[in-house]
């Protein structure tokens, strides 16, 4: 998919989880398209390495989605540098699988801060921009990344799978909640993407297994699920593509 230069001039989005992955490819694809973007993110050097890449349109402002203070702090510098934030991209999050019998539990604790707290604290955050900019006729996004895993049942992913479950029907709920009031909130749950997720599993089967799935389907590349979020928020505010699947094609 090619950019469409412009189509989001004059936004202001958020992408959460910007040092790598889907989280910095979105973020090239939002600036490119238009918008300043704000990068946020725990490594520091990544934000301000990849916001010198983007250029002007990036702040680079480094926070733990997990921490409520460090959400609400990073929310007003990045009021306070760009204005009203109208797109927000809950991208962060992390996949450490084990069994369940044999699991660290602090992975488990990880992954309910990151993928269900860190994802409610950013879009309470910036809701009150969000509902803020719809009232205006804008349009207002907030969007939420979720996994296939949502939809799938497979040993020794049960609680990232949950996560991501939570994930999906929060999103319902919430669209049920905010569609009403202007803002398009949506789930767009990739397959095997070839980024960092996964990557700090101590699980040493677990890794094997997960490297077994790459190498036996290719992953599609970040760029693919940042094209297919920027086509999302690209709609006319009158339509939402509220849940969107994007999956390698070899995967199913």
């Amino acid at each position: 998919m090619t950019n469409n230069d412009n189509t989001l001039a004059g936004r202001v989005a958020v992408v959460t989880g910007a040092t790598s992955g889907i989280g910095a490819a979105t973020a090239r694809r939002l600036a490119a398209d238009g918008a300043a973007v704000a990068l946020i993110g725990r490594r520091e050097a990544r934000l301000k390495d990849l916001a010198a890449e983007i250029g002007t349109a990036a702040l680079p402002v480094a926070a733990d989605v997990g921490d409520p203070d460090a959400v609400t702090a990073a929310a007003a510098t990045i009021r306070a540098a760009l204005g009203r934030v109208d797109l927000v991209v809950a991208n962060a999050g992390v996949m450490l699988a084990a069994p369940f019998e044999s699991a660290h539990t602090d992975e488990w604790n990880q992954m309910l801060t990151t993928n269900v707290n860190g994802l409610l604290l950013t879009g309470r955050a910036f809701v009150d921009d969000l509902i803020a900019a719809a009232g205006d006729g804008a349009p207002a996004d907030l969007v939420h990344i979720g996994s296939i895993g949502g939809h799938l049942v497979f040993p020794t992913y049960a609680v990232y799978m949950a996560t991501k479950a939570a994930v999906a029907h929060l999103t319902r709920n919430l669209r049920a909640e905010l569609g009403p009031r202007g803002v398009r909130v949506k789930n767009v749950e990739p397959g095997l993407v070839g980024t960092e997720l996964g990557d700090g599993m101590r699980d040493p089967a677990a890794r094997e297994t997960l490297a077994g799935f790459r190498a036996a389907i290719p992953p599609l590349p970040p760029a693919d699920i940042a094209d297919a979020i920027a086509y999302a928020v690209a709609a006319p505010p009158r339509m939402n593509v509220a849940e969107l699947i994007v999956l390698p094609t070899h995967q199913g």
